[in-house]
């Protein structure tokens, strides 16, 4: 017997089917656009080709001890957020090998991580830092 209550999601999910589509991974340099329209008509060729965007994966750059720099880039992540989300991706990815000033970016990142849950999506980072969530 378990201590822990059953999810309100356990039924739903034991119901789940098998679909035959094939999951990728969208790498964000390969999006044209974040706009809405170009992401709905991505999203509708993915689905004619028999593909769902399982994951969106984001190169990012923190080289420079730069507070405009850190906040541009955490912008154009936000921005990923926003269409892995459009997509309906279940996970963004963000990979930066390095990071100049961990105390100026790491709380930038965890706010994009808590926009990337109330989001319904995961967000995974591949960083020499870590996140405090």
């Amino acid at each position: 017997m378990s201590a822990t209550s059953p999810s309100q999601f356990d039924q739903t999910i034991e119901r789940c089917r098998p679909a035959d589509v094939t999951p990728v991974e969208l790498e964000a340099a390969d999006l044209e656009s974040t706009a809405p329209d170009y992401l709905r008509d991505l999203k509708r060729e993915c689905t004619r080709n028999g593909l769902f965007p399982a994951r969106l994966s984001v190169d990012a750059c923190f080289d420079e001890d730069c507070s405009l720099h850190t906040q541009q880039e955490v912008d154009r992540i936000r921005g990923y957020v926003r269409a892995g989300a459009f997509l309906g991706v279940g996970t963004v990815t963000v990979d930066c090998a390095n990071v100049t000033n961990p105390e100026k970016v790491s709380p930038a990142l965890e706010a994009c991580a808590e926009r990337a849950e109330r989001e319904g999506l995961s967000f995974e980072l591949d960083a020499p830092i870590s996140l405090e969530r």
